[in-house]
């Protein structure tokens, strides 16, 4: 189980489900999206048989967050980049 800390956040990285490098908000501003899926611990037994077991929830950071965020997901030490340069824009 691995931390990143950012700012005043801290993110259990096996959590992390998608990252989003090189968006941005709606103002136009540079932004690392961050797709969070947690368990979803029902009260009851009753409850379990729910088909979503998970909370999915995509967190946003801009400023030096993005950049540390850039940073750590492109590092070849944490990600390793399966795909070759040529066809990294043809996936959706």
């Amino acid at each position: 189980m691995a931390f990143i800390k950012i700012q005043n956040v801290i993110i259990n990285t096996n959590y992390i489900a998608a990252v989003k490098l090189d968006n941005q908000t709606g103002s136009g501003v540079k932004s690392v999206s961050v797709l969070l899926v947690t368990p979803k611990f029902p009260l009851f037994q009753c409850e379990s048989i729910s088909p979503n077991l998970h909370n999915y929830e995509w967190i946003e950071f801009t400023g030096q967050a993005a950049n540390a965020l850039q940073d750590y997901f492109t590092s070849y030490n944490n990600v390793i980049d399966l795909l070759p340069q040529s066809q990294e824009s043809s996936v959706v």
